[in-house]
């Protein structure tokens, strides 16, 4: 086959392998589309508008021509992620350098695949498990012509749920969060999809704003109108959150009840507050100011408005999770650290958690909480060592482990649910309703004022302000799990 500067092979001749290439030819100057490669012998042979389909993969893909200059584009939303595995490593031993992967199922709505969409293939495309095969855009349906905000717009799992959202039909889109900059981001990025096509045209507005501040709150929902919230927002890194335990009750409790009190006031339909599997005998100051979280969202009356929890553990890439710090550690030259041998955690995809997010927030029940279904859980150190070979390296022998021991407020294993919690199964795959469920319902207002004097200056008790050491004794006698150290400074 005669080589053109350029060249682009798609992998994959299916409806978003179509999609892509019509959108390449149709703009004329990001390449040729030389050739499809995919396994079905009903699609191997024929011509999709000229351009002809090749295969089985595994046969021809070392038959190919390369050069630098070259692309594979991976365009198999549903794939196996073994599969996946395999294609990858054949693409590499071929000699491709650059190679791209469109969305998976979870984040294709409206049927389309986008160029836009396209990113450079990463570590945890292949430690993640197979896809479920749903129907997001009738998931959605609930959010049609509705007003929707997003707490935390610019984290990880917010500004997913935004770009899923744009599918969704939403009149309007907020954008809430703290920092500019993230904010920033993600609107301009949430505009550039929408001019590439994606998504329904939602109205985006970005609002900075803080979530302790209350009379703001409420002022801005309701001068918002939001129909459904989506509280994403919170303070999460553990051994930070350790450092700094007032902050994290401040922002995580009384900011989430802030929120609360705001769309109670102004008849928010469905509010949908995303939770941790750090709430499980929380050891650390974080898991314990998620747990009240989730105690205040769920003691709201279940009237004319829906508040649910969804819970799940950790996603797979998010900033401040290990994927990026071992990136950075394995294409330094290593070492790449682990805090204990053994430790291991329960893990999915961004988009995938986003998609069941909005899903449960579709069907849920006022008062309820969802736990999704995370699958096994993944050694930390296996983790490791396949995103060492990932990125070409043999672990042990190109880049080395160091064991820096357990960081406060960590433990080795975690659980999604506490043994007075028992997952029921939905209609929905990956969903589970927890049965059982006490927490810290019945005495939430009592924890709340108790925490109060600690983040908020009383004159009557101003030895309690900022007091650290004097919060987590407070929060230990309502959490008896929670780590109580010899060391905690007082303030």
């Amino acid at each position: 086959m005669k080589q053109r500067a350029n060249s682009i092979y798609i992998i994959g001749a299916g409806f978003a392998g179509a999609s892509i290439a019509a959108e390449i030819r149709r703009k004329g100057i990001l390449g040729e589309v030389v050739a499809f490669l995919d396994d079905d012998s009903e699609k191997i042979g024929t011509r999709i508008d000229g351009t002809p389909v090749l295969g089985p993969i595994d046969d021809v893909v070392d038959l190919l021509q390369r050069t630098p200059a070259n692309e594979a584009l991976i365009a198999m939303p549903g794939v196996a992620r073994d599969r996946l595995k395999q294609i990858y490593l054949l693409l590499v031993r071929a000699g491709f350098v650059k190679i791209r992967i469109v969305p998976t199922v979870a984040q294709i709505v409206d049927g389309e695949a986008h160029l836009i969409q396209a990113r450079n293939i990463d570590p945890e495309d292949l430690l993640a498990r197979d896809p479920v095969h749903m129907n997001l855009k009738s998931s959605l349906s609930y959010l049609r012509g509705k007003r929707v905000l997003i707490t935390g717009a610019g984290g990880s799992i917010g500004s997913e749920l935004a770009r899923q959202l744009l599918s969704g039909g939403a009149e309007r889109l907020y954008l809430f969060g703290h920092g500019e900059n993230s904010i920033y981001d993600v609107d301009r990025e949430l505009r550039i999809l929408q001019e590439e096509g994606v998504g329904e045209r939602a109205t985006i507005v970005p609002v900075i704003g803080e979530l302790q501040d209350r009379d703001y709150m409420h002022f801005l929902i309701k001068r918002l109108r939001a129909d459904v919230v989506f509280h994403t927002a919170a303070h999460k890194h553990v051994p930070m959150m350790e450092a700094n335990p007032v902050e994290a009750v401040k922002n995580n409790v009384f900011g989430t009840d802030n929120l609360i009190s705001a769309c109670r006031e102004s008849e928010v339909e469905r509010f949908v507050m995303i939770s941790t599997d750090k709430v499980v005998e929380p050891v650390c100051a974080y898991g314990a100011s998620k747990r009240i979280a989730e105690a205040l969202v769920l003691a709201q009356p279940t009237d004319t408005q829906a508040f649910i929890v969804v819970r799940f553990g950790n996603v797979l890439g998010s900033r401040g999770s290990i994927i990026p710090l071992f990136r950075k550690q394995i294409l330094k030259g290593g070492p790449v650290t682990l805090t204990h041998p053994d430790t291991s955690r329960y893990f999915m995809t961004i988009p995938e958690a986003s998609s069941l997010v909005l899903q449960a927030g579709g069907v849920g029940e006022a008062g309820r909480l969802y736990l999704l279904d995370m699958g096994e859980p993944l050694k930390i150190r296996d983790l490791a060592e396949q995103m060492i070979r990932f990125y070409g390296f043999e672990p042990e022998t190109d880049i080395y482990f160091e064991f820096i021991g357990m960081r406060p407020g960590e433990k080795v294993t975690e659980e999604l649910y506490d043994p007075a919690e028992r997952p029921e199964p939905t209609d929905l795959p990956r969903i589970n309703r927890a049965e059982g469920y006490q927490g810290l319902v019945a005495q939430v207002d009592e924890i709340v004022d108790s925490l109060r004097d600690f983040c908020f200056r009383n004159p009557e008790h101003d030895e309690n302000f900022r007091n650290r050491r004097g919060l987590r004794k407070m929060l230990a006698h309502y959490v008896p799990t929670l780590e109580i150290r010899e060391d905690e400074p007082e303030y």
